[in-house]
């Protein structure tokens, strides 16, 4: 009998969709990633359901939107111990899966707990944790111990982890969301001690591990890169000038704009400014480089499961948790704003021995739509409660690969820890996107996105719109109405 396929679910950290060589970026050359989307079905417009890491993680583990779960933003203390058993490794690990996991987790805050998050029963019995590249002297920090392994002093190489305290200054700190801009005479942490580098080396070890006969596994890779701050190595940011780089997306009424979000308390990390004031094309070519990173050692995995003959029999995914705003808008880092640089994320889905091969989809696809089509994919009773919708009749080709949902929806629920804790829903189609900031006073925003993809012409207050805006304020609040934890299956009809 023939084993269910592996999984390697290859997740970065704040990648913005729009950082593929093959889906249309000619400055960022990712060769590993075009020449996978040739063995993948690519989705062009799969959303997070929070631009923030830990409801993002918690929802596309378990298929449920972050309110449902009660896991709306970063700092928990733990992962609601109740809902541990949607967790997808540990789902998995019950039916026979060897379950491993190295990088982050994130599930649950790191910070007052010496660096490592308090874990529920996750499932996973291979665990090499590394929440970031900081804090040599963090408990439990996995990388820094496999740097001691390499002959290096991680406190020699490795900055320090600053204060919990420090995260509500956001950008106002270099070391949150700053340029360090390595030189050949002064480098940030060099490739071959990168800990992008170091999830690749782990996963190799994972993948060689001893099992049982015909055992498979699943294994999340979660590298901290391209989350900032931006720190490439020498050795990927010599590759770029910044001078030829396009820079954020920006025009001068995006100051007025923010500035009046801004005034009404919206929370973000980061205050508004000229791209040009935050040196941007730096930064982006920083970004870049750490992307191209990524691009290469995901390449170096994929090589390794085709050398111990894995690939055929192996679902590999590649995407991640949300966005990162690259100065868009003059913001940098993210918060409450759910524009497309946030929100909008890569994701490549291969299984050689099943899927179709070299599809691009222009789909609404939502993140938490991958664990139901795992659930459906191994033959799995879909429970109760999991709001996610399959993707499995399009990836085996048995459906048409250009429609998925009719709309997307993402949320923010008070997800960073801001003065104003604000609430806001996004509900976005094929070409509108409403985003609705609850209680500030009817303030909310309106795109057309065919004719302003990247969102600089707010319509909300134009008349020309007003039938569309409340159009699209029913069917968000309609929308909202139905996200909530689903009922067990009733046993009588009273």
């Amino acid at each position: 009998m023939k084993k269910q396929p592996n999984i390697l679910w290859y997740c970065s950290d704040q990648q913005r969709f729009d950082t593929i060589g093959a889906l249309g970026n000619p400055h960022v050359h990712t060769p590993r990633l075009d020449q996978f989307m040739k063995d993948a079905v690519t989705y062009t417009h799969a959303f997070c359901q929070t631009p923030i890491c830990t409801p993002s993680r918690a929802s596309f583990l378990t298929g449920c939107y972050p309110s449902t779960l009660g896991v709306n933003g970063n700092g928990n203390e733990s992962f609601p111990r109740h809902y541990e058993n949607r967790l997808l490794g540990n789902v998995l690990s019950k039916m026979g899966y060897d379950c491993g996991l190295v990088g982050k987790l994130h599930l649950a805050s790191p910070m007052g707990r010496g660096g490592v998050e308090n874990r529920v029963n996750d499932g996973y019995r291979y665990f090499q944790y590394s929440h970031h590249s900081k804090g040599p002297d963090e408990y439990g920090h996995d990388y820094a111990e496999w740097m001691k392994t390499q002959g290096v002093d991680p406190y020699q190489i490795m900055p320090a982890k600053k204060p919990a305290e420090d995260y509500r200054l956001g950008a106002k700190l270099k070391s949150h969301s700053g340029l360090y801009e390595p030189s050949p005479q002064s480098d940030n942490i060099p490739p071959h001690l990168h800990q992008t580098h170091w999830c690749t080396e782990k996963a190799k070890e994972f993948i060689d591990k001893n099992r049982h006969e015909d055992q498979p596994w699943m294994l999340s890779i979660n590298t901290f890169d391209p989350h900032p701050p931006f720190d490439a190595p020498w050795e990927y940011y010599k590759r770029f000038n910044p001078d030829d780089l396009p820079g954020a997306h920006f025009k001068e009424s995006d100051l007025i704009h923010q500035k009046k979000l801004q005034d009404a308390g919206v929370d973000f990390q980061s205050e508004v400014k000229h791209p040009d004031e935050r040196q941007h094309k730096k930064i982006q070519a920083s970004y870049y480089a750490m992307i191209e990173q990524i691009d290469h050692e995901f390449g170096r995995l994929l090589d390794y499961l085709e050398t111990v003959g894995e690939k055929e029999n192996t679902v590999v995914i590649f995407t991640s948790d949300h966005g990162e705003a690259l100065n868009d808008h003059g913001l940098i880092a993210k918060g409450c704003r759910l524009y497309e640089g946030s929100v909008r994320v890569p994701l490549m889905i291969s299984y050689p021995a099943k899927f179709q091969k070299n599809v691009v989809s222009p789909a609404l696809v939502e993140l938490l739509d991958i664990t139901p089509t795992i659930y459906e994919l191994l033959e799995m009773e879909r429970p109760f409660y999991m709001q996610g919708k399959s993707l499995l009749s399009q990836l085996k080709g048995d459906i048409p690969t250009d429609s998925h949902r009719e709309f997307v929806r993402t949320e923010f629920y008070g997800a960073i820890d801001f003065p104003d804790q604000t609430h806001a829903t996004m509900y976005r189609d094929e070409r509108w996107k409403l985003i609705w900031y609850h209680r500030k006073n009817n303030l909310c925003e309106l795109y057309d996105l065919n004719n302003d993809p990247w969102e600089h012409h707010d319509l909300s207050e134009d008349q020309e719109y007003e039938s569309i805006k409340w159009r699209l304020v029913q069917k968000c609040f309609d929308e909202s109405a139905y996200i909530h934890q689903p009922d067990p299956p009733r046993i009588h009809p009273f």
